[in-house]
């Protein structure tokens, strides 16, 4: 008997049962939630303004308060960086989470309150050990380590009395001494405080090659790449023979789909799970609280409160928010949170749609401002990760990374407006580039019937997928300052800026059909 990982279960099986409670209280633990955030902000000069005093219902909230974006709160932010207290949130905010929305040049600092890490973020990573354990009664996860697999604190940005980096540092900083002894959590800090990215990879390689890795979390690009390098040291055929006891990936910050089968022939038997998680720099919001289940809970007790916009109105100046209470399964929204860290109404810039609602369980299925839209398709990144991932199994090859933009110069007869052009860079190449090439066209007309639509009224020319370098993807983040963390490729980029960039680095722009 594990003694050790019981303790652990027991430790944290309270949470496990108020997460049940979501399915019959989840609208009152909301308006609950709500009520609390305004209360404690009503004295700040965003409550002030906004009359937070005479807040008593939804309603009222909803008529006070305008939707937001970062635009509207970057002026109160800008100041609270410089110390001013009682700005959007209650008292000083010392720590503040860099987010760049992928990979855009310019960075947002995303406010993180000490209560909103420990009730939020830091929530977020215990509820899933929780639930992961509830779930699995043979675990033996305290008896081997831990990696979570963090950014970095140095920003490298004049940001005064603040300090400002990823969102997954401030959490490596503050997990729970007990709990980081229970769980044997790697890095250490001496580790973590490496300032150069490829030093501490090469250090962190060489710690867990000889560690008896449980649990690894992060974004899927980072944990690939530092283990692979821990393989290549260990001279390990699969990572599965370096951590034999692997037990569970919790990953978020992006799709896992490109990277599921990377990850299954690194863990070839099978028994590796996976637990997506939504953990953004403005807070922890999902879980995926049983890993036989794809969908995420909505973690409603996390000193969030949430909306959405139906994305059939979304942009327009008519647009309305709903509460939960309000939401359909089946529908697309764009996601609004509140927070304890003095975000409201601040537009996540993701789209979610519920598959149910007692309790209320989501999947992410885009950006608002990441489609591609030719001739009315409006391509979105779920679409697009299928069809790969369509594409990949039919012809038996694997990506590494990939994007799309749109090149609305290429015309093939008069009329056509253009096309979709992929830059994919190939863990394993196919075998006929050109037999690939027309099997991911015809999935992403299978995913995308506008797409197919488009292609029929000669509105749209056939995509064309572009061969990337191997590690081009890689050198791109690494000139632009972004490796590690949770910096990932953009899937879908509606502007060439991206794409010209990594066409520009890739030395040539030649077809894979055509090479």
């Amino acid at each position: 008997m594990d003694i050790l990982t019981s303790l652990v279960r027991l430790f944290l099986h309270h949470r496990v049962r108020a997460i049940r409670r979501y399915a019959k209280e989840g609208d009152a633990i909301q308006m609950k939630m709500l009520l609390r955030l305004v209360k404690a902000a009503r004295d700040t000069e965003w409550g002030k303004e906004h009359d937070y005093r005479s807040i008593r219902h939804y309603e009222d909230f909803a008529a006070r308060v305008p939707l937001g974006n970062y635009a509207s709160h970057k002026p109160y932010i800008e100041r609270m960086m410089d110390g001013a207290p009682d700005i959007l949130w209650k008292g000083v905010i010392r720590r503040y989470a860099v987010s760049s929305g992928t990979t855009s040049d310019a960075a947002k600092f995303i406010p993180v309150s000490q209560r909103n890490l420990r009730r939020s973020h830091m929530q977020g990573g215990h509820d899933v050990t929780a639930t992961y354990l509830d779930r699995n009664r043979n675990s033996h996860v305290a008896r081997g380590y831990s990696l979570i697999l963090s950014g970095s604190l140095d920003s490298g940005k004049d940001t005064g009395p603040s300090k400002v980096g990823d969102i997954s540092a401030h959490m490596a900083g503050s997990i729970h001494p007990l709990l980081r002894k229970m769980l044997h959590i790697l890095p250490p800090a001496e580790l973590s405080g490496i300032r150069d990215i490829h030093e501490r990879y090469q250090a962190l390689s060489e710690l867990i090659a000889g560690k008896n890795l449980v649990s690894f979390s992060g974004v899927p690009t980072w944990n690939i790449l530092l283990m692979g390098m821990a393989m290549q040291k260990a001279g390990a055929r699969t990572a599965e023979e370096l951590w034999p006891h692997m037990e569970f990936f919790a990953h978020g910050g992006m799709s896992l789909r490109p990277y599921r089968k990377k990850l299954q022939e690194m863990f070839p038997s099978g028994k590796l799970r996976f637990i997506e998680t939504y953990n953004a720099s403005e807070g922890f919001f999902g879980v995926q609280t049983d890993f036989r289940d794809p969908e995420m809970t909505l973690m409603l007790d996390y000193e969030n409160f949430y909306e959405f916009v139906p994305m059939t109105s979304y942009g327009r100046p008519d647009a309305k928010a709903v509460p939960v209470w309000g939401v359909e399964p089946g529908v697309e929204y764009a996601l609004l949170v509140s927070t304890s860290s003095g975000l409201w109404r601040y537009d996540m810039g993701d789209v979610v749609r519920f598959t149910r609602t007692k309790p209320y369980q989501f999947v992410i299925v885009g950006r608002t401002h990441q489609n591609i839209n030719i001739a009315g398709e409006d391509l979105s990144v779920q679409q697009a990760e299928k069809a790969l991932e369509k594409a990949c199994r039919q012809s038996g090859a694997a990506v590494r990374e990939f994007t799309v933009a749109p090149d609305f110069d290429y015309q093939e007869r008069d009329g056509v407006k253009g096309r979709h052009e992929w830059l994919v860079e190939f863990e394993k190449e196919p075998e006929n580039p050109e037999e690939f090439e027309k099997l991911l066209d015809k999935a992403v007309q299978e995913e995308d019937f506008d797409y197919k639509h488009a292609l029929i009224n000669q509105e749209a020319s056939p995509l064309v997928v572009r061969k990337a370098r191997a590690g081009l993807f890689y050198d791109w983040l690494d000139a632009k300052g972004k490796l590690g963390g949770q910096h990932k490729i953009p899937r879908l980029c509606p502007s060439r800026k991206y794409m010209d960039e990594l066409l520009a680095m890739n030395g040539s722009p030649a077809c894979v059909n055509r090479q």
